[in-house]
């Protein structure tokens, strides 16, 4: 199979095009008016930010890994600590607790969702943890450090079960800071609370990523925390400004991690738009499982009925990824791997001493995912391709087995005569 036309994993030229004289005037208006930094813009984005992810307070920052590392800190998470999270993602939100002063501890993963595992993070916290008997807190005996907090990742833009994790959170006095750097408007059904909530308003915080290939994404680097908590988007406004309560009145050391006005309108300019594009993400995941609906050999997203997922990333799970991603290269078809090593087993973090093995699930998963393409303006006959072209694949890979299967019992059956 070939196609005409090369499908890209991504495509951030059309949708920039489709709203280039709106974008164009974002930075008209900043050369005329000389507001690069912090003023009217960013704080209008801020303001309506916040009202999409239904929280009160919203602090626009210089990235998503500055939104994690901020709200760590400003949550109160202290050197020397230890910071739970999985080892199924990008590796920004381990160098933020590090950057905290904090250690990241590992639990594994759900194999459906790819999210935080609850069960596994009940048993971490009461069968390879003691409780400090002054702050009730979990005192990991694999380090020997307390552990403080939890960040439970929006993997692919799916909700983890925050339920269940916030729960966990409570009986254990820790600080829970969603990633959602993935989820932008995505929901979680919470039983607790009887209704749906947005990603970015459950935990204490949650940090926010506009890389330019997310669901709301910038023309360069952004992020914002979200919270509920005034003080905590005080001291964060407090963190990102180098720790300035006012110019040149610095209540504490902070950080050059202001959101740059110019994203922050370009930002604003796009937000509009977010939800019909997180809509037509989610059509697409829907044909893609219509498509898929008789493949065998294969693992498509699954999303909890508690969850309205932004589908971020689809990803789908195969045994032989290299081959499959070979075959779709060479019919011009984009495809990523997100992530290929899992963050216990990577170099930067030989010294945590993980061992391969100790988080099976992950590693599992890590071997088999393979996304393929996912963005608002992907039509139905190009999925319709990338389909086509993953079952031909696929249909290859079990002649290829069954005509083994054959010749080996062909020669044992030869022998035996």
């Amino acid at each position: 199979m070939t196609t005409q036309n090369k499908i890209p994993f991504l495509d951030l030229v059309t949708l920039h095009l489709e709203l280039e004289e709106e974008l164009v005037s974002v930075f008209r208006h900043t050369l005329r008016s000389a507001g690069f930094i912090g003023g009217p813009v960013v704080e209008g984005f801020e303001r309506d930010f916040a009202q999409f992810c239904d929280v009160k307070y919203c602090v626009g920052v210089a990235s998503g890994t500055d939104a994690v590392l901020f709200a760590l800190l400003a949550a109160g998470v202290q050197p020397g600590e230890s910071v739970i999270t999985v080892p199924n993602t990008f590796i920004a939100t381990t160098e933020a607790i590090s950057q905290a002063g904090a250690l990241p501890e590992f639990v594994d993963i759900d194999e459906r969702t790819y999210n935080l595992d609850p069960g596994r993070l009940r048993e971490y916290l009461e069968r390879q943890c003691d409780r400090d008997s002054h702050t009730g807190r979990p005192v990991s005996r694999r380090t020997g450090r307390t552990i403080s907090a939890v960040v439970p990742v929006h993997l692919y833009g799916q909700p983890a079960d925050m339920d269940a994790i916030l729960e966990l959170a409570e009986a254990h006095n820790l600080v829970v800071v969603e990633d959602a750097c993935q989820a932008h408007g995505a929901e979680y059904f919470s039983e607790k609370q009887e209704r749906w909530m947005k990603a970015g308003s459950m935990g204490k915080a949650a940090a926010f990523s506009f890389y330019p290939g997310k669901n709301l994404g910038a023309c360069g680097e952004a992020g914002a925390v979200t919270t509920n908590d005034p003080d905590l988007a005080r001291k964060i406004c407090m963190l990102r400004d180098h720790g300035q309560a006012e110019k040149y009145y610095h209540d504490l050391e902070g950080y050059n991690g202001r959101l740059d006005a110019i994203q922050a309108g370009l930002l604003h300019a796009k937000l509009p738009h977010l939800t019909q594009w997180n809509a037509a993400r989610r059509q697409n995941a829907e044909a893609y499982r219509e498509l898929f609906a008789e493949a065998e050999n294969i693992i498509i997203p699954y999303e909890p009925s508690r969850s309205r997922a932004v589908y971020h990333l689809y990803v789908i799970r195969v045994q032989d990824r290299a081959k499959l991603q070979q075959h779709l290269k060479e019919a011009g078809i984009g495809t990523g791997i997100h992530y290929p090593i899992p963050l216990h087993l990577q170099n930067a973090y030989r010294g945590l001493g993980y061992r391969k093995g100790d988080l099976p699930v992950t590693e599992k998963v890590a071997g088999e995912i393979l996304s393929l393409p996912m963005y608002p303006g992907l039509s139905r006959n190009e999925q319709e391709s990338v389909v086509e072209a993953v079952l031909e694949c696929l249909a290859e890979q079990t002649e290829s087995e069954a005509s083994s299967s054959a010749l080996g019992a062909a020669t044992r059956a030869e022998f035996a005569a």
